[in-house]
Order: structure tokens, then C-alpha cells, then sequence
């Protein structure tokens, strides 16, 4: 029975540890409507993404929002490569510029930028940007 019960404790503490673990931040993929020539360009970076080439993975970004300003995801992928190089300013821009055009999109709400205490974001809801430094009344 002790055996049992503290078997169940590991696997319980083991489940709660692994959620704590930070996310590495994935690509996401165009979303239903885009016109084919910004979805092939949108998966020509992710696919340069998941080959670990992010110089060339970010100008596929780069020209993805080009040609599509609008696209979210194409912000969101840009930020996560600027993210992992640790241009984390200039990945905040983008990652807020995609929660702005995706409001709904939890994967996006949940970018570092917006998790992540140490940002210049600093998880305060109340700013309206990143670089809003009025302080709430």
C-alpha cells in the first residue's frame, strides 16, 4: 500500500515539475484564407526554421511580412528567431505586433515577451505596448 501511495506521489510531483519547464517557442503556420504565395512563403522559413538556418529563416519571415503586413504568424515566427538570437527588443516588437493582429490566439498570447517577468514587458496588462512607460492611476 506505502509503495503504491508513494508511487503516485512521484508521478504526481514529476507531472506538476515538468510543467514549469519553459517552452522553447514553436513556428506556427499560416492561418485558413491566406493567399498561396504568403503561405508558401510563411513554410519556406518554417522549414528553414526546423533546419536550424535562422539567418535564412528570418528573411523568409521578413519577406512573409512584406508582402503580408497583417499575417500574425509571420510576426510571431520572425520574433521567435529573433528571440532565440537574443535580439529579445526587437522580438517583443514583432511578438506584440502578432498578439495585436491575433488577439484570440493563445499560442501567441503565450510568447515569451507576455510570460516571461524578466522582459521589458514585465507582465504588465495594463500597458497598452511594450514601450509604454506611463504608470496606471
Amino acid at each position: 500500500m506505502n509503495v503504491r501511495c508513494m508511487s503516485l506521489l512521484v508521478l504526481v510531483s514529476l507531472t506538476a515539475c515538468t510543467s514549469l519547464i519553459a517552452k522553447s517557442p514553436a513556428v506556427l503556420p499560416a492561418p485558413a484564407g491566406t493567399s498561396s504565395t504568403v503561405v508558401m512563403q510563411l513554410e519556406r522559413g518554417n522549414a528553414l526554421f526546423a533546419a536550424q538556418k535562422w539567418a535564412e529563416a528570418e528573411a523568409a519571415y521578413r519577406q512573409t511580412i512584406a508582402a503580408a503586413p497583417t499575417v500574425a504568424e509571420a510576426h510571431y515566427n520572425l520574433a521567435t528567431v529573433l528571440y532565440r538570437a537574443g535580439r529579445t527588443v526587437e522580438a517583443n516588437t514583432h511578438y506584440t505586433e502578432a498578439a495585436n493582429l491575433a488577439p484570440g490566439n493563445k499560442v501567441i498570447w503565450d510568447a515569451p515577451t507576455f510570460r516571461d517577468r524578466s522582459s521589458s514587458f514585465h507582465g504588465d496588462l495594463s500597458k497598452k505596448s511594450i514601450y509604454d512607460i506611463s504608470r496606471p492611476q
